[in-house]
Parts: C-alpha cells; sequence; structure tokens
C-alpha cells in the first residue's frame, strides 16, 4: 500500500516542499499534487498525479513534455478512480492559464522582423489545438501588430474559408499589412499544395485590395514554415 502523505517528511509533503524550497524544487507529479489537493483512501495526491502523467506516455510524449495535458478532456480525466468532476475541472482551469499566461503582455508592442517572431507569439496556444484554426495579424506601416483576429475554425484536416473574410478585417481597420497564420492538428508544418495555392491566390487579391500579404505561416509541433520562403525555396529548386 502506498505511503499516505501525512506519513511522509515535511520536506517530502508537495506543500510543504514548495514552502521550503521553491516551486522549481517540486517535480511535475508534485505540482500536480498540489493542483488536486487530495488523493483517496488508497493513494496519496502525487500517485493520482502521476497516473494523470502516465497518459502522457500513451499519447506518446516525452516525460517532460506536458502539452498532452491540455489536450486531455474531462471524460480522460474522471476515468482515473481519485480524479472526479471538481479536480478535472481544476486540471482544466490550470491548463487554460498555463497557455494564457504564455502570450505576450502586449502583442500590440512587438514589431514583426521575422516569421520567427510570429512563431513564438502563437506557438503555445496553436501547437496544442486539435483543429485548425486561421489568424490574421494586422500591422501597421512599421511592421508594429495592430491587432490578431480569429477568422475560421476547421476540423482536424482542413479549414473552409473564404479570401473575403480574411482581408474584411483589414479593410475595416485601414492597415497595410497582414500576416495569415493557421496550425496543423498533426503537428507537421509542411504546407500542403492546397495551403500553397491558397497563398498565391491571396497574394494576387492582396495586390488588389492594397493590403499587403507579407506571409502565410503554418504553425506545427514546435515548428513553423514560412509559406512564402517555401515557395521561394521550391521555386530555386532547393526543396
Amino acid at each position: 500500500m502506498a505511503m499516505k502523505m501525512k506519513e511522509l517528511p515535511n520536506s517530502e509533503r508537495p506543500y510543504e516542499k514548495l514552502e521550503m524550497y521553491g516551486e522549481h524544487a517540486l517535480s511535475n507529479a508534485e505540482l500536480l499534487a498540489i493542483i488536486i489537493k487530495s488523493g483517496t483512501k488508497e493513494e496519496s495526491s502525487v500517485t493520482l498525479a502521476q497516473k494523470i502523467l502516465s497518459l502522457g506516455k500513451q499519447k506518446n510524449c516525452s516525460q517532460d513534455n506536458l502539452n498532452f495535458l491540455q489536450e486531455l478532456s474531462m471524460a480522460e480525466l474522471t476515468k482515473i478512480k481519485g480524479i472526479g468532476k471538481v479536480k478535472a475541472i481544476q486540471l482544466k482551469a490550470v491548463c487554460e492559464l498555463a497557455k494564457r499566461i504564455s502570450k505576450p503582455i502586449d502583442s500590440q508592442k512587438i514589431k514583426v522582423k521575422t516569421p520567427l517572431d510570429i512563431a513564438k507569439l502563437l506557438m503555445d496556444e496553436l501547437k496544442v489545438e486539435k483543429r485548425e484554426i486561421v489568424k490574421v495579424i494586422l500591422l501597421n506601416s512599421k511592421n508594429m501588430i495592430h491587432k490578431i483576429q480569429t477568422i475560421s475554425y476547421g476540423g482536424t484536416n482542413s479549414v473552409l474559408i473564404e479570401p473575403k473574410d480574411i482581408f474584411l478585417e483589414a479593410i475595416k481597420t485601414g492597415v497595410p499589412k497582414m500576416i495569415l497564420v493557421h496550425n496543423h492538428p498533426s503537428g507537421d508544418s509542411t504546407p500542403s499544395e492546397k495551403d500553397c495555392l491558397f497563398t498565391q491566390k491571396l497574394d494576387n487579391l492582396s495586390q488588389m485590395l492594397g493590403v499587403q500579404l507579407l506571409d502565410h505561416i503554418v504553425i506545427g509541433d514546435n515548428e513553423y514554415t514560412s509559406i512564402r520562403g517555401y515557395l521561394i525555396a521550391k521555386k530555386e529548386g532547393k526543396s
């Protein structure tokens, strides 16, 4: 039988350990145990936390990769004995907070110089999404972000969107430049032929509407691809 929390020395109890040594000294299981708060008669909160972390292995995640926590549904969490609806809600809330905390405090003060700037801005949010999401980033003449607008939610493999929907917000706000961004739930950021053709179509339309399309960026799992760069490399025979 697993040792109960109260039977552990103070230095090994998650709450006391954090107070004594700081949050960085705690393992992933111990941090989760604090969120869970209590265990069951048979198992401690740390043991329950370890069971939650074991779900990551089933999703082929590395030991230190906790992104899978954001993907877990309420149903998956409550299948674990000792994790009821309240604990599952607490875990989902913390995951959402973590996602929001990772966003820049004020994206409007960010100047876009390279596709990497966009990837850093949206990677944490989009890499865990299981459906395609399309965002348009509106910029002023100095490439400072004016607004980030989500314009469409799709399925796991594609999203239906009209070019007019992409340019509508840019025209309404009167910005001169924009960048299109969407994610690939598969994790592979390689643009599809459909992505490339759609980008070229937008390029032609942007010239007519007077809104410069700087790039179309695909976000994968900790990787990204600039379609503009991809097309140039392909044209030069480098891809």
